[in-house]
């Protein structure tokens, strides 16, 4: 890993981790990809040998789809999966997460959020990513209803809030969205 820190030859890394992974049992691949769970190139033939030997366990389905996310490796490929591992796990909110993240229309993805978050009421980002996926829907769709929903959303976030500069974001987020004309 040092070397690879230092030169960043992404082909002898993975030649290096395709050929550990192959020869090493699945059970130990976990705790050895641990300290370098930063790097996705490392994390991800890791755990997709994980998630190859533990088909029924949801968290290295999580953690494999959030490393092709962040690689852009698509979200098809993201969103299924992460239903596999909300069928696995339904309780697993990263699962939830990563298949709200990864639909592309707009309103299905807003939709999702408002899933996740009758699924997690007390999840805040999941709240605030349906906050936030109202505005986008509310501003690209002219849709009151959606508005209603984001500025709704960000007053429950405001009224949970523990910081002084949340709180005012969290204001400042609202009076704009409540100064929207549609």
């Amino acid at each position: 890993m040092r070397e690879y820190r230092q030169n960043g030859d992404v082909g002898a890394l993975l030649d290096r981790v395709k050929a550990a992974v192959r020869e090493a049992p699945a059970e130990a691949l976990g705790p050895a990809v641990a300290p370098h769970m930063d790097l996705p190139e490392v994390v991800i033939p890791v755990y997709e040998r994980i998630v190859e030997t533990s088909p029924l366990e949801a968290q290295p389905m999580v953690v494999l789809a959030n490393a092709y996310w962040l690689t852009g490796r698509g979200a098809d490929v993201v969103g299924r999966l992460a239903e596999r591992a909300k069928s696995v796990n339904d309780g697993n909110r990263g699962a939830w997460h990563l298949w709200a993240l990864a639909e592309p229309d707009p309103r299905a993805r807003m939709e999702r959020w408002r899933a996740v978050t009758q699924r997690f009421p007390a999840d805040q980002l999941a709240r605030a990513a349906l906050a936030d996926n109202a505005a986008s829907v509310a501003g690209a769709e002219h849709d009151p209803l959606a508005l209603d929903l984001a500025v709704e959303t960000f007053e429950g976030l405001w009224a949970e809030a523990s910081r002084d500069e949340e709180r005012q974001a969290l204001e400042e987020t609202i009076t704009k969205l409540k100064g929207w004309k549609l």
